[in-house]
């Protein structure tokens, strides 16, 4: 009995047994699921970030009072540092904006609700006082309407550009454009319509309104406001160099002593994205530990299976032997029987795992994330099949070729 006829063999025990090579399968199907799907998920969200981050460019850094998307180690204290003032954001500006593009942000209000007569947003809209090279710098896009004119700007008029989930709040069927809103109790002409961002997380990207920055000023009724500074440079080989010019303003601007730290936070406008792509590989890993351990288990099944299958077939292996087959070819045909469950169980997962990864990274991500199709991944999960079948198959293979011929016929 040559390889393939034996590999023939194996194929025509399996689909005999149709009903428990289908179960025993599906075993297999759901640890793949879980392996593929937990990694494709992750990639999904990785895109989401990389997705978020491209507009921004990586010739860019943001100067702040406070860290983003930074986490603390254990006891570590959180750093807390005073405003930006308007004057200090101005003036850094004034003093830096020969060699680079500036823009200014606030955040006026975190949890506003804004209303259009009777209707109303959720209490979680967010208000942000920008200028005139905010929405290209942020990747922002205008779908109707305009931005804000250099008046807009200059006499702090009540205009503002809506996000799509604020829109979708207060307006149905009419076109905002030109209708009147409250916000903070003071009524605002719609001039714009933002595109759909998507934000990783619910980031409330689409909860937005912006108003011009000396608007967000003048509605923010005497509460002390801190301004967010971006820094575009036009050669990115130039970006450290820049930041470190930059750095070396703001501290006069701060009065920062010498020998003292900063009062503020610099970072690179891509360095969130990098920080999260450290997060995700530390995802990967522990969603791999995961579908491995859920994989394990099948293994474990699948080799209790297999042993049933050899004590059904002792007398088939009786007779094998005693026709001639070697225990090499005896366990040979009960791997390849391991290995084909195997396979067939990690192309149903396969085939499970890519629809399920990508709603769940769509479905956290809020719809920005690219559809993966996760070709390592897959490739991984079969070799991974091809080892799980080996791992279960080995034992009772190796049980069945030292059966002894003579007993096995006796067997009933």
């Amino acid at each position: 009995m040559n390889l393939l006829e034996n590999i023939k063999e194996g194929l025509r025990s399996i689909q005999s047994n149709i009903l428990r090579t289908v179960l025993t399968a599906l075993i297999i199907a759901i640890g793949i699921t879980s392996l593929v799907g937990i990694l494709t998920a992750i990639d999904g969200i990785q895109s989401s970030v990389d997705n978020s981050f491209a507009g921004l460019g990586a010739n860019s850094f943001d100067i702040r009072n406070r860290d983003v998307f930074r986490i603390r180690r254990d006891g570590e204290k959180e750093k807390k540092l005073p405003p930006i003032d308007y004057r200090q954001a101005k003036m850094y500006k004034a003093r830096f904006g020969h060699s680079a593009v500036i823009t200014l942000k606030t955040n006026v209000t975190f949890n506003a609700q804004i209303k259009n007569g009777s209707k109303k947003t959720n209490p979680n809209s967010r208000v942000m006082g920008i200028d005139e090279n905010f929405m290209d710098m942020k990747g922002y896009k205008v779908a109707t309407g305009r931005t804000f004119s250099n008046n807009d700007l200059r006499l702090a008029t009540n205009v503002c550009i809506l996000g799509v989930d604020v829109i979708s709040q207060l307006f149905e069927k009419e076109s905002p454009l030109n209708q009147e809103i409250n916000i903070l109790g003071q009524k605002f002409k719609v001039i714009g319509l933002l595109e759909k961002k998507g934000s990783l997380m619910g980031g409330g990207d689409d909860r937005v309104v912006f108003v011009p920055l000396e608007t967000g000023r003048k509605i923010s009724e005497g509460r002390s406001l801190t301004f967010d500074i971006t820094t575009s440079v036009p050669n990115i080989t130039d970006l450290e160099a820049v930041m470190g010019e930059a750095r070396g303003i703001m501290r006069v601007v701060r009065e920062d002593k010498l020998g003292e730290n900063d009062s503020f936070t610099i970072e690179r406008s891509d360095s969130i994205a990098k920080s999260f792509g450290t997060i995700t590989d530390s995802l990967r890993l522990g969603g791999f530990v995961i579908g491995f351990i859920t994989l394990l288990g099948a293994s474990i099944a699948l080799m209790n299976i297999m042993m049933v299958s050899v004590t059904e077939r002792t007398r088939e292996i009786g007779i094998r032997k005693s026709l001639g087959a070697t225990p090499l070819r005896i366990r040979q045909q009960f791997l390849i029987e391991a290995i084909v469950i195997c396979i067939l169980g990690g192309i149903g997962g396969i085939i499970l795992a890519i629809p399920i990864g990508n709603v769940i990274a769509q479905g956290i991500s809020q719809g920005t994330a690219s559809f993966i199709i996760p070709w390592l991944w897959m490739m991984i999960g079969i070799l991974v099949c091809v080892a799980v079948g080996l791992f279960s198959g080995i034992y009772p293979a190796y049980k069945a070729s030292k059966l002894d011929p003579i007993e096995s016929l006796r067997y009933e």
